[in-house]
């Protein structure tokens, strides 16, 4: 049985969800398809920047978000030890909060989003293979759960299936910008430890984050550098709460909380994809991806669906040729994401910062207003380079010498 479509999307959470709903949205017939069923979890951060959640409002579903009770992070803390630098960051449409709901949740909320948009939702969905006909890639052959195999066609597949995606894998994407795993992370999620905002604690090779979500939980993570990542591994739970030790005020209330869920982690690798070749295109961690230590996946994703669905919104329409639209799409994308990937895999490293950095976040942490402007560059409000421009760190320099 053979079915055809205009868009095949293959993965469907914080990436696929919302372009094959935005498409639908338009007036296109979308499939999208993943091999889970939801509710389920994955390993994530859970946050969504300000910038990701004036996207959760543009698309009419961030009421559905906060219905569920997670709680507004209004506040980024980073604790280094001798100084703290703690702020709210610029606002992004009138926004400057922040959400990290479980998975659980949110996944499902932009599915249920995509089938009230039109989209054909398939969860319990295996593909088996990419389908190619003269280097053009022209759908999938895959199966739900208790069915037989069929293949779907399309005019495009997007894979929005992680970064070990089975669509870039089949279509052999280009990979650049590359750097290995840095780090390892391990969370798992604590009861009676409430934090107020963001919260991220730097000592030595160690770094520590805690952050609330849904049911009165808090997600703390321990990440450690990739070197040591086995040695970790060989006693995670012991590890994990050794860490605490160096942040002792933090150690105390960590002992006195309860651990209700087992403890998820691994290393991400740091890399950017080709995201489109003849008859598909890539999104999300497919097509893009960098640790996970300033929690940027899923604002991305968010981001880089709506750029992808209007790059095939203008082929669809004949406005632009598929090539033309979609190398505006990367370049975009690539524009966005390149200071924040560099600023991110350097932190990844838990290496010191060299003397200079280790002033500059000391006078950052002297004056509010530049403790603002650090915050923003992780919330996504601001970029590294303008963060690190020489006339602004001057700025805060000389604002720190004369305090």
């Amino acid at each position: 049985m053979t079915r055809s479509h205009d868009v095949i999307v293959v993965g469907a959470r914080c990436a696929g969800a919302p372009t094959a709903m935005l498409l639908a949205r338009e007036g296109y017939d979308v499939l999208l398809v993943d091999r889970a069923t939801f509710p389920s979890d994955t390993l994530s951060t859970l946050v969504i920047h300000a910038t990701g959640v004036s996207a959760l409002r543009r698309w009419g579903v961030l009421d559905a978000v906060t219905a569920t009770g997670c709680p507004p992070i209004d506040t980024y803390t980073f604790d280094f030890g001798p100084f703290v630098i703690s702020g709210t960051p610029r606002p992004i449409d009138g926004l400057s909060t922040a959400y990290a709901p479980r998975r659980t949740v949110l996944d499902s909320i932009l599915i249920d989003a995509a089938a009230a948009a039109g989209v054909d939702v398939r969860t319990g969905y295996t593909v088996e293979e990419v389908v190619i006909e003269g280097g053009t890639v022209t759908g999938v052959r895959g199966h739900r759960d208790g069915e037989r195999s069929n293949t779907e066609h399309a005019a495009v597949l997007v894979g929005a299936d992680g970064w070990n995606s089975v669509v870039a894998r089949a279509v052999r994407a280009t990979q650049y910008n590359t750097k290995p795993v840095l780090e390892n992370a391990f969370y798992t999620f604590w009861r009676g430890l409430p934090v107020d905002g963001f919260r991220t604690m730097i000592r030595g090779d160690r770094g520590i984050a805690a952050i609330p979500t849904n049911d009165d939980l808090t997600l703390v993570l321990v990440g450690c550098p990739f070197a040591q990542a086995a040695e970790f591994r060989s006693d995670v739970e012991g590890n994990y709460m050794r860490a605490f030790d160096l942040v002792p005020e933090f150690a105390d209330r960590i002992k006195a909380a309860r651990r209700v869920e087992r403890f998820t982690g691994g290393g991400v690798p740091n890399f950017f994809r080709t995201p489109f070749g003849p008859g598909w295109a890539l999104v999300g961690d497919a097509g893009y991806t960098k640790d996970p230590i300033t929690a940027q996946g899923i604002s991305d994703a968010f981001r880089n669906a709506e750029r992808c669905a209007h790059a095939l919104d203008q082929t669809f329409s004949g406005e632009r040729t598929f090539e033309a639209a979609m190398s505006q799409y990367q370049q975009e994308r690539d524009a966005a994401a390149l200071p924040i990937y560099e600023f991110t895999t350097q932190l990844a490293t838990l290496e010191p910062p060299p003397p200079e950095m280790q002033a500059l976040l000391a006078a950052t942490a002297r004056s509010q207003h530049a403790m603002d402007a650090f915050v923003s560059v992780t919330a996504g409000a601001l970029s590294p380079v303008e963060f690190m421009d020489p006339e602004n760190i001057a700025g805060i320099m000389s604002a720190a010498a004369g305090a």
